[in-house]
């Protein structure tokens, strides 16, 4: 008998229609558009604006798309499975706000944090329910309001990140397609290179640490850059390597977009031209644990049916990975 695997039987997603160019970003911070290329290449990101609009928000649009296209009703859906680091609010988590808004009422969901690499945890996760054999319709949506958190005085971090969201459903087959193997890591020491200062339980919000900007993004950029670019090359070779693939049966690399240049190294490490690897950085900047799924969202009808997808990423805490899936469907 043929095991069971999760595969992906649909994709949507979310982006604002707002653009930060690196234009406009001239204008708000000493920065250009040339520097701002030349190290990350990003062009311009998608800001979320409005009053009282959250990660949520984004969610419920990308959920509710992929409903739409797979034809799985709301009630339906048994799971879901929301990575972020951008939650609406501290506690209830922001897949409990997500079912509620988009009318989904018979499902469990609970919050991953693992930055960049959530969307990779979470969808390992909801794998796992579904390979367990007790469910049989799980999204793992990746989301991140990144301007919420984004000191845009500081050109360090300013220049690199957006707002979106992207979702997948997690459906059983037996016909070898669908996720078939992931290596995630982490390492807690990376924090000191990578956090937000306040806001937690070691130092929870006052009036002096909202002063210091101490609950924007912070990050030692070429420390970042070291470890990530080991990291996300490194374990993406080891999964190849584990499985026996080579460049050639490789169909797609979809890195995490940070930086252009991580990528690169990424795709050289496993050997593979850039026909072969994703990219939509220069659009979208960093959208943390919705690149992945965003990637997939926008190159959905070139995907067919087979297909090797190797996904790689690496994110605060540190935590990183990469998982290898088999493409479960022709394009629609």
């Amino acid at each position: 008998m043929q095991k069971i695997t999760a595969a992906i039987t649909g994709v949507g997603g979310y982006v604002p229609e707002y653009k930060l160019t690196n234009q406009i970003l001239e204008t708000m911070v000493d920065t250009n558009d040339e520097w701002i290329r030349s190290r990350t290449g990003v062009e311009e990101r998608r800001i979320l604006k409005g009053e009282g609009l959250g990660s949520s928000d984004m969610a419920v649009e990308a959920v509710k798309e992929l409903c739409q296209k797979t034809g799985i009703p709301m009630d339906e859906i048994e799971c879901l499975i929301c990575a972020t680091v951008t939650p609406d609010m501290v506690f209830p988590a922001t897949a409990n706000i997500i079912c509620d808004k988009a009318g989904i009422n018979n499902a469990f969901s609970f919050d991953v944090g693992a930055a960049c690499s959530g969307f990779l945890y979470a969808l390992t996760l909801g794998s796992s329910l579904i390979e367990s054999g007790r469910y049989k319709k799980v999204i793992v949506v990746g989301v991140d309001k990144m301007s919420s958190i984004i000191d845009y005085s500081d050109r360090a971090t300013c220049i690199i990140f957006g707002d979106g969201a992207g979702a997948v459903m997690l459906e059983p087959q037996a016909d070898g397609n669908g996720v078939l193997d992931s290596i995630l890591k982490s390492d807690g020491s990376g924090r000191q290179f990578l956090h937000m200062k306040a806001g937690g339980s070691v130092k929870p919000a006052t009036v002096d640490t909202v002063l210091a900007k101490e609950h924007y993004v912070y990050q030692e950029g070429q420390s970042v850059f070291k470890f990530a670019v080991k990291g996300m090359a490194d374990v993406s070779f080891e999964l190849m390597e584990r499985n026996n693939l080579t460049a050639d049966d490789i169909a797609w690399l979809v890195p995490h977009q940070a930086n252009l240049r991580i990528i690169d190294a990424t795709a050289n490490r496993m050997n593979l031209p850039k026909e072969k690897v994703m990219i939509n950085i220069q659009k979208f900047g960093n959208t943390t644990a919705a690149t992945l799924p965003l990637c997939l969202w926008e190159w959905e009808n070139q995907l067919k049916k087979g297909d090797n997808i190797i996904l790689a990423a690496f994110g605060g805490g540190f935590t990183w990975g990469a998982t290898w899936l088999k493409w479960a469907y022709d394009p629609k």
